[in-house]
């Protein structure tokens, strides 16, 4: 949630611009090569405004434009197109959908969308650009020489859309309290602000002093109530380790929200389609793997095929994870020996089961009963969770999404064993740095790279 909206001119353009290139673009290439307009069209060019929308809505976070990151940029937009063709295509080219439209223009279409859209971009940020030069920009000011008052004027200045200019900073602390990138902006102490405001004519206020200074906040805002000036309050509560961080309300009560799950509202309905779309596609096209796993699970080693363990999934709520049993023992009790490289429990085709993670596909089971997700913290024993969670600061926050097959501690190399503190530490930080930048796109962008990852001598054992 932004503290500052942008001009409405601006947010309206952002949000119609994808859907306005793709749906204007393909009524061109109707056009030009003469394709006759009929109901099947129609619902072609319905599509095409509305899956667009979705995708570009999916994006947005990625989307807020920074002159530093403008390859970041250009490869979000490549990537949101990519994801709009293949909609269209799954969903109208492949089938027989496609017997009713022009199937070479379609395509046409679909190729030169990328092309169209980066277009559109360019030119967008183009004339924003423009309209930041030839704008009345705002001045603003920030009370308080924090690290969250730097943070906040670095962000401001980063987002050319919102047309405010940060003037400085003031603080009457000593040198040593303030923070040390402040100090070259420095424009007086507190006794100063409503000057510096009336004089300078300042049109927004951020007061970014820490929560205990509440006496001198309530006497800042009491001065400035004498001046036309927006006023903001910033709490400072960038020292606590924060998740999905935001500003809410119950009731017209304001509220902000410290630790908090990523994957509420919309967002869980597009989590949770994801999941059970891909889960049910992806069992469908292993079932002859998963046929032939069993087979010789069964021939090779006495026991089951599956392995049942009690792991924690949401909220730390134990549930009940399927593997293929890799090993001549079934562990499940409070007391689980990590399996270790060269283990004797793990007979010989367990060890290539675990060696490429075949034994984990039984989960996508798990994935559809609702307990799993595809993407998400691995789930761990119930013995090593309460082993860790006395040891590790912030462990149990890894359960406040649902645990997943795949995730981003295993995309960077931290599979299997970890015979170290240090090593779950660094799973567990990578854990909860997924949590803090959870979209679906972070999903799709793990699941290939996980794809990679097993195609490489891996760490499991």
């Amino acid at each position: 949630m932004k503290i500052l909206s942008e001009p409405p001119i601006i947010a309206l353009a952002k949000r119609i611009i994808d859907p306005s290139v793709c749906g204007l673009s393909f009524l061109v290439f109707i056009h030009f090569y003469q394709v006759p307009w009929d109901g099947y069209q129609s619902i072609l060019f319905i599509a095409a405004i509305l899956f667009s929308s979705i995708v570009s809505q999916m994006l947005r976070p990625l989307l807020d434009f920074r002159e530093s990151n403008v390859y970041a940029y250009i490869s979000a937009v490549l990537l949101g197109s990519g994801v709009f063709i293949l909609l269209i295509y799954a969903l109208f080219l492949n089938t027989e959908f496609s017997e009713h439209v022009a199937k070479y223009v379609v395509m046409f279409w679909l190729l030169s969308v990328p092309l169209f859209l980066l277009v559109a971009h360019g030119l967008f940020h183009a004339w924003l650009k423009r309209q930041h030069q030839k704008t009345k920009i705002r001045k603003c000011v920030i009370v308080g020489a924090t690290e969250v008052g730097y943070q906040l004027s670095r962000e401001v200045q980063n987002d050319p859309s919102l047309l405010i200019q940060v003037e400085g900073f003031l603080d009457s602390r000593e040198q040593d309290r303030i923070w040390p990138d402040c100090k070259e902006r420095l424009l007086g102490g507190l006794d100063r602000v409503l000057h510096y405001v009336k004089e300078n004519g300042i049109q927004v206020v951020f007061i970014a002093l820490p929560i205990k200074y509440e006496d001198r906040i309530a006497s800042l805002l009491e001065e400035l109530r004498d001046t036309t000036a927006s006023i903001y309050f910033v709490p400072d509560i960038l020292s606590f380790n924060l998740i999905q961080s935001r500003v809410d309300s119950i009731h017209n009560i304001p509220v902000v929200s410290l630790l908090e799950s990523p994957i509420h509202h919309l967002n869980a309905i597009w989590k949770c389609s994801f999941d059970f779309c891909a889960s049910v596609f992806i069992l469908l096209f292993i079932s002859p793997v998963l046929l032939l796993i069993a087979c010789v699970i069964k021939l090779s080693s006495p026991g089951p095929i599956l392995f049942k363990q009690s792991r924690y999934g949401l909220d730390g709520r134990e549930i009940k994870v399927y593997k293929f049993r890799t090993m001549n023992v079934c562990e499940n009790g409070s007391n689980i020996q990590q399996a270790t490289k060269g283990d004797s429990r793990i007979y010989p085709f367990g060890a290539f089961l675990r060696k490429t993670s075949l034994d984990e596909l039984p989960q996508f089971f798990n994935v559809l009963k609702g307990d799993m997700s595809i993407v998400g913290p691995r789930p761990h024993a119930v013995a090593h969770n309460e082993e860790y969670r006395k040891l590790i600061q912030g462990y149990m926050l890894r359960h406040k999404v649902k645990p997943g097959i795949t995730g981003w501690a295993q995309v960077h190399g931290l599979r299997g064993e970890t015979e170290t503190l240090e090593k779950m530490e660094k799973r567990v930080e990578y854990d909860l740095e997924y949590l803090k930048n959870w979209s679906l796109l972070l999903d799709i962008l793990i699941i290939i790279r996980t794809f990679g990852v097993v195609l490489k001598t891996t760490n499991a054992h």
